[in-house]
């Protein structure tokens, strides 16, 4: 049994593990002495998900679940190019199947997760239950425009976890909910927009949001806050 005083022998689930953070996030939380658990899902794990199918993400949670109670649960799903389409720079390229398929991945996928998984978390000890988040999803942080389906679809992904998180506050008190900016990160999703020298590898992303989650104390709120711990204007 884990120890709720010490935090060890804890259980830990990384969602969208197939991903650079995801992996690295794997990594990192397997490294930290307070798991004995750390389950890597994903659409090729088994079992599998995938954020199209509420059906996958139900029979994933019921197959965790039977292992017990979760107390870390991190969700590294996202995706900034879909189907060819990369992030609108004008408001002439608004597509209305590209825009319906960033929410589809960015927010509607992600908020079907925190359905069937808040859910899983040891309702009577210090839980986490984060979600990757962007800067670019902060509606008073919004200086540049563009991107329009990315900025809006993670807007809705905190507003989703934000809700997520007051109800589940009732019966988790000692929850900790986050939604993560994670840095600009050497990965599939970045490298068509930023080189790579000026991105951060995902180990040391991964390391840094392991450890501010470690930081955060339940609000009974959503906490949005970046790869140091700074929070960031909803």
């Amino acid at each position: 049994m884990p120890d709720a005083q010490t935090g060890v022998g804890l259980r830990a689930l990384v969602l969208g593990a197939s991903g650079a953070i995801g992996g690295a996030l794997v990594t990192a939380l397997r490294q930290d002495g307070r798991f004995a658990t750390v389950l890597a899902l994903s659409r090729t794990s088994t079992p599998g998900f995938t954020l199209e199918s509420e059906a996958s993400i139900a029979r994933c949670a019921h197959e965790v679940a039977q292992g017990g109670p979760v107390h870390w649960v991190v969700d590294a799903t996202g995706a900034l190019e879909i189907d060819g389409h990369g992030p609108e720079k004008r408001l002439e390229a608004l597509n209305a199947a590209a825009l319906a398929r960033a929410f589809e991945v960015n927010a509607i996928g992600p908020a079907l997760l925190m359905k069937h998984f808040i859910p899983l978390l040891a309702p009577d000890q210090a839980t986490v239950f984060a979600t990757l988040s962007a800067r670019v999803g902060s509606i008073e942080d919004n200086h540049k425009g563009g991107w329009y389906g990315y900025r809006a679809a993670k807007a809705a992904r905190n507003m989703l976890l934000q809700t997520a998180a007051i109800e589940a506050h009732r019966r988790r008190p000692l929850a900790v909910f986050a939604a993560l900016q994670p840095g600009t990160v050497r990965s599939g999703l970045s490298q068509r927009f930023v080189p790579p020298e000026d991105a951060m590898p995902p180990e040391d992303t991964a390391m840094n949001l392991v450890h501010v989650l470690g930081q955060l104390r339940p609000t009974g709120r959503a906490q949005f806050v970046d790869y140091r711990g700074t929070a960031i204007p909803w």
